[in-house]
């Protein structure tokens, strides 16, 4: 769910403020949600049978809905009753307040009954929204019987709110956050905030060392924290197609970029001289929303012989949102990631010991496939370790500081490559337990049963090892029972669940969305990445690519929750990475010919003016100097031949009659 990582959420709205709207879009990307209908039919009221049939209507056939309106202790009982991979939306506090002070069910305690509702919101195990009414705003009602509601729903929303981690308020469509309060935005150096406002010294302007941008909205962070000099980057790596090798950077030059140093921004950033701070609510630039259709329209009038580019005319639209123009260019500068950070415990069931790092040494050394297509390919490579993640069934995955760190490791990988002037990053993984740490993360972020995303384990003689595959199930059931009770922020899934490699693969999305640098995704580990990042900053989704399912459930998934639909259905398993470097040739020739291909000549246009006019000699030479390929007329009696009498060659070397 979208809410910045949010377990529970109270939206309060008057009458046709859009509150219902706006929850029904925080789980508008949950595959199943359980919708909790408070309101009573009342069949005799017209007008309010139409309300009720129009969110009826909206509500996605996926989705189920659950009448309270009999018992008002029946909400209670189903928001306490929720597991923990559940979605949950009330709709609305209002209607159960209603049949709470209903004749039907008094005598009754209220007060016991809303403290009740309270402390269920407060213990949920589900991902809970909850709609209700705000109508304390205007005068003391006159009637009892109104004073009672208002009383009663004031009571239940202060309550309920307490109880829950965010509250929003819409007002004519839109929200303003409640609680949490928003953070403070600064931007290090400058003495300007983040939201543009004047800083401390009372001055405004650009940030130190940002000239010659365009301007783009600056991410919003928390007040620096002070850390420790960061690590060194790994070194970057460019593989030879043969013999297998790799360059080492100069001995001046530790972090291979050509001497760059990461931290040079090209647009307002959250970097800061004592550390970099990355949080939920960030505000990071989106792609060209006009240049992405404007590509597309400009397919249709190439001058193609067939149908077109078919799908892969997103590839196009992606790449001209990204570019910012119609007409982009093929990447010419490509950079893989490849993220190494095993998981310890049943995540990893199945995996032969030493694998995964010998996959890792493999790719240093410009060997193994991803290597070979990586120099095929002109990209070049760099291998990260990540920090190994403890057995998630029994412990937190890593520690909420090196979740941290990891985050900040990945932005400044994305900020060296975007300062190399590369144009494209490919995300790879090869950690022990790495496909299962991103089913924890789908099962956790998006409600998705362990089971349905978790691939078959295969064994290096090729067969299935069906108890691995059960181990594994059995380690993400235990992790997300163990952590039923833990926040479902951002940092904290990546804490409990994801570990090291996913932690520092959306710190690569979340700098590469801040740098305007596209990512082209093809596994497990990268699309868990997004889903983290869009809690952190739902802008980073946009600037991903997906090539390839590679036939992982997860990934298929995950992609649906994203909004991104494979280029290629190929199937192909070559390790995360891999998989997008076979496709990648395919998606530049493609950008190459549409920037290539002019437009298709019209009917009547320059192509058919090239003809002779009436009364041109039959034979000779067009004025044109386009050869003339017509049958030439017997000249007189005698036999007749195909060829004209006289010929001669045009200057492109065509013999024209």
């Amino acid at each position: 769910m979208s809410v910045d990582g949010w377990n529970t959420v109270l939206v309060l709205g008057g009458i046709r403020s859009g509150k219902s709207e706006f929850a029904e879009s925080l789980v508008a990307d949950t595959p199943t949600v359980r919708y909790l209908a408070t309101a009573a039919d009342n069949t005799d009221d017209e007008e309010w049978a139409a309300r009720l049939t129009a969110h009826r209507d909206r509500r996605p056939e996926t989705w189920t809905t659950e009448e309270t309106a009999t018992d008002p202790r029946r909400l209670a009982e189903a928001i306490a009753a929720a597991q923990p991979y559940e979605t949950l939306l009330v709709d609305d506090l209002g209607g159960w307040v209603t049949v709470l002070l209903d004749p039907a069910h008094q005598p009754a305690d209220d007060t016991a009954t809303i403290a009740e509702l309270a402390a269920a919101v407060r213990s949920c195990a589900a991902r809970l929204v909850l709609v209700s009414p705000e109508v304390g705003l205007t005068l003391v009602p006159t009637t009892a019987l109104g004073r009672a509601f208002t009383d009663a729903l004031g009571a239940a929303n202060r309550a309920v709110a307490d109880a829950c981690d965010a509250v929003v308020l819409v007002v004519a469509g839109q929200p303003a956050w409640l609680k949490p309060a928003a953070p403070p935005a600064v931007v290090a150096t400058t003495g300007v905030a983040a939201d543009g406002l004047p800083g401390a010294d009372g001055a405004a302007g650009a940030p130190v060392g940002v000239t010659d941008v365009p301007p783009a909205p600056a991410p919003r962070m928390a007040s620096p924290v002070p850390t420790e000099q960061p690590e060194p980057l790994p070194a970057v790596l460019t593989p030879a197609v043969s013999p297998p090798a790799t360059v080492p950077p100069p001995s001046d030059d530790p972090a291979g970029d050509g001497g760059t140093p990461w931290s040079t921004p090209t647009m307002a950033l959250p970097m800061v001289t004592t550390g970099l701070v990355i949080q939920p609510g960030m505000e990071l630039p989106m792609p060209d929303e006009h240049a992405g259709p404007q590509a597309v329209d400009r397919l249709a009038i190439l001058d193609v012989p067939g149908a077109g580019f078919g799908a892969l005319d997103r590839v196009v639209a992606f790449a001209a949102a990204t570019q910012g123009t119609p007409t982009p260019a093929p990447w010419d500068s490509v950079r893989v990631l490849l993220v190494y950070g095993d998981h310890a415990g049943g995540a990893a069931a199945g995996t032969t010991p030493g694998e995964s790092a010998h996959r890792a040494r493999q790719a240093r050394a410009g060997q193994g496939p991803l290597a070979r297509l990586a120099a095929e390919a002109g990209a070049s490579l760099q291998v990260i370790d990540a920090p190994p993640a403890g057995p998630i069934e029994a412990e937190p995955a890593l520690p909420l500081d090196q979740v941290e760190s990891a985050l900040r490791q990945g932005w400044r990988l994305a900020e060296q490559a975007a300062d190399a002037g590369v144009r494209l990053l490919v995300l790879g993984a090869c950690g022990a337990g790495s496909e299962t740490a991103a089913a924890a993360v789908l099962a956790a972020t998006a409600g998705a049963e362990p089971p349905t995303v978790l691939g078959r384990v295969v064994t290096d003689s090729g067969e299935y090892d069906d108890p691995a595959w059960m181990v594994r199930c059995a380690a993400v059931r235990d992790a997300l029972h163990r952590s039923r009770r833990s926040p479902r922020g951002a940092t904290d899934i990546l804490a409990e669940l994801g570990g090291g490699d996913i932690a520092v693969a959306t710190g690569v999305l979340l700098g590469a969305t801040a740098r305007r640098l596209p990512v082209l995704l093809d596994g497990p580990v990268g699309v868990a990445a997004g889903l983290v990042s869009r809690d952190l900053a739902g802008q980073a989704r946009h600037w991903c690519l997906l090539a390839d399912h590679g036939g992982h459930p997860a990934v298929r998934l995950a992609a649906d929750v994203l909004g991104l639909t494979p280029l290629l259905d190929l199937r192909l398993d070559l390790g995360e990475g891999a998989n997008a470097l076979v496709a990648l040739p395919l998606l530049r020739s493609v950008l190459g010919l549409a920037g290539a291909l002019p437009a298709r000549p019209s009917r009547g246009g320059a192509a058919e003016a090239a003809e002779p006019e009436t009364g041109e000699p039959e034979t000779g030479e067009p004025e044109t100097g386009e050869p003339d390929f017509r049958e030439p007329e017997p000249a007189g009696p005698g036999p007749t031949t195909t060829e004209p009498e006289s010929a001669s060659l045009d200057p492109s070397g065509w013999r024209a009659g």
